[in-house]
C-alpha cells in the first residue's frame, strides 16, 4: 500500500485532516462532538469509517494514532475497490 498523507486543517473543535495520495486528495478526516467520520475523496464523498473516540472535539493523545491508523486503512481500501473484511464473531438470530 502506498503512503498517505495526512494534512491538519484544523487542530480542534473540530480536528480535521485532508489525506493525500502525491497532489490528490483522497480522504477528509473530521472528529467533532465525538464522532470521527472519514469521507473518500473528500467532504461529502463516501463515508469510509466511523468511530466514536472518547475525544469531543479533539482527539485525546493516547487515541490519534489508533483511530488515524483505522483511516489510513479504510481510505486505502476505497482507493482500491476493496471492502473490510467481516468481523471474525459468531452470534444467534432469534425471532419472538
Amino acid at each position: 500500500m502506498i503512503k498517505l498523507k495526512l494534512k491538519l486543517t484544523c487542530c480542534a473543535c473540530p480536528e480535521q485532516y485532508d489525506a493525500f495520495d502525491g497532489d490528490n486528495q483522497v480522504g477528509y478526516l473530521r472528529l467533532r462532538h465525538g464522532s470521527f467520520k472519514v469521507h473518500c475523496p473528500n467532504y461529502g464523498g463516501d463515508v469510509v469509517y466511523e468511530a466514536s473516540p472518547d475525544g469531543d472535539g479533539f482527539f485525546e493523545e493516547y487515541e490519534r494514532d489508533y483511530y488515524l491508523r483505522f483511516a489510513v486503512e479504510a481510505i486505502q481500501r476505497w482507493q482500491f475497490g476493496e471492502k473490510p473484511p467481516a468481523p471474525d464473531v459468531s452470534y444467534e438470530i432469534v425471532q419472538e
